[in-house]
């Protein structure tokens, strides 16, 4: 095993919310960059500052006498990079601006990410035990400088790259715990801080590690999951302090000797879906509806994302040559909740006229609904076929207050797999109903936010709501 494996999820994490749709450094979404997996300088976070310092990976591992970890810690650095215009070149002075385009180029002002990484190979479990280790993790500083000439070769700006130190610890122990060792990985921002309260967040994030994440590979030894750890674990497992990180199991389903340690929500034996075609640098990867908005962006909304970032470039140029049968598979896909082989998963083409929970009930590895006869509800027992006065109380969201002392059609009757019961119904008087029932587009609530109608009462009922 090698933290190859777990590269392209890695990668996925490292470059999460790096740059958003529209993928230019104007848009207002890009204003405030660096979202995930900041580790900050001390000072700042301790001045008020709303990133911590330190990060903190705990996990669990049993482990061989001669069990050894390898860690590598992965982040990016923010490098600032300026445009200027030339405002006098014989006397070599320029001024900055936000843009500048040359010859039909452009060019923008924007902060880059640097990657980084600190590699620590085969610290010896038992030492880790013994006491703990220090390793210093320190980046480059620099300042380089390019030209910008115009197709005559006269001097039309240039762009001026930029980089701070970052001083950083990585600490590493473990203790044993009954049958396993509890390992504790600590990465803790130490650069020095000589600015006032109020300075600006950008001066902390270019001092700061970014996206920053923990790969830790065991040799001799298998970690425990603390998603779902066995039961003589739990215990164990819920001593475990994660801090702005969580450990979760990668690569092939069942295999227990690598962990990613993420600031990102992420289950066991996280996948790149195989339909998508590169990163988006958003979590939701939605790659067909972000794809073709970037398809609808003007030309010169294109040349200035292009001008952004090598990655906003690429996303792109991929955005507006992809053929249409690999564009055709982001369309959608229909995978089972479990798969045997996740490396291999059971994707078929969603169905035309079935609603999503019978597909899943049909997938191999599913757990399929559970459809009942009847219900017991306000005013009586429901079946399907029963009309109802729909009376919700539960305010889930603003779609109850529209629906509220309406009638509508008792379609089916389902319990999910917590064993909770619904009652799915089409409202009477909505004219695409008939649409929605045709495949299972159905409104669910619960068997006490429903009331059956009295054939009696029913008609002054419906009439004091129309009125």
């Amino acid at each position: 095993m090698t933290f190859e494996v777990a590269e392209k999820i890695a990668d996925a994490v490292l470059y999460e919310g790096y740059v958003l749709y529209p993928y230019r450094a104007s848009a207002a979404k890009n204003q405030l960059r660096w979202q995930f997996g900041i580790v900050t300088p001390r000072g700042y976070s301790e001045r008020g500052g709303s990133e911590p310092w330190m990060m903190q990976t705990e996990c669990l591992v049993e482990v061989d006498t001669d069990a050894a970890l390898d860690i590598r810690i992965r982040f990016l650095q923010a490098q600032v990079r300026s445009v200027e215009k030339v405002a006098d070149a014989e006397r070599d002075e320029y001024r900055a601006v936000a843009t500048l385009e040359v010859d039909g180029r452009s060019f923008a002002t924007w902060d880059e990410g640097i990657e980084g990484r600190l590699d620590l190979k085969g610290l010896s479990v038992a030492e880790l035990i013994e006491g703990e280790q220090r390793f210093p993790l320190e980046t480059s500083v620099g300042r380089e400088i390019e030209l910008i000439r115009d197709r005559a070769g006269a001097i039309a700006g240039r762009i001026v790259r930029e980089r701070w130190r970052i001083d950083a610890e990585v600490r590493v122990s473990a203790v044993v715990l009954g049958s396993v060792v509890r390992v504790r990985i600590q990465i803790e921002n130490r650069t020095a801080w000589p600015f006032p309260d109020d300075a600006e967040r950008d001066v902390a994030m270019r001092r700061s590690l970014l996206g920053a994440h923990t790969l830790v590979l065991v040799r001799d030894g298998a970690f425990v999951s603390l998603l779902e750890p066995p039961e003589w674990a739990k215990a164990s497992a819920a001593s475990c302090s994660n801090q702005h990180t969580w450990p979760v199991l990668v690569g092939a389903a069942g295999a227990r000797d690598l962990m990613l340690s993420s600031p990102i929500i992420l289950y066991d034996y996280p996948a790149i879906a195989p339909e998508s075609t590169g990163d988006l640098c958003d979590g939701t990867e939605i790659d067909e509806i972000l794809m073709l908005r970037v398809m609808t962006l003007t030309e010169d909304e294109k040349r200035e994302a292009c001008a952004t970032d090598d990655r906003a470039r690429q996303i792109v140029e991929r955005s507006d040559t992809i053929p249409p049968e690999i564009f055709a598979r982001l369309h959608g896909v229909m995978r089972s909740l479990e798969s045997s082989d996740p490396a291999t998963p059971d994707a078929t083409p969603a169905p035309s006229s079935m609603d999503a929970w019978d597909a899943f009930a049909t997938a191999e590895g599913s757990i399929p609904r559970e459809e009942l006869e009847s219900v017991e509800a306000l005013g009586g027992t429901v079946s399907r076929g029963s009309r109802v006065l729909l009376r919700p109380t539960r305010r889930a969201d603003a779609m109850d207050m529209f629906l509220a002392g309406r009638s509508a059609r008792v379609e089916t009757l389902v319990a999910d797999v917590d064993g909770a019961t619904y009652v799915a119904v089409t409202v009477e008087d909505d004219p695409s109903a008939e649409l929605h029932d045709s495949y299972g587009r159905f409104f669910y609530f619960y068997p006490e936010e429903v009331e059956l109608l009295d054939p009696a009462i029913e008609s002054t009922m419906v009439h004091e709501r129309r009125t």
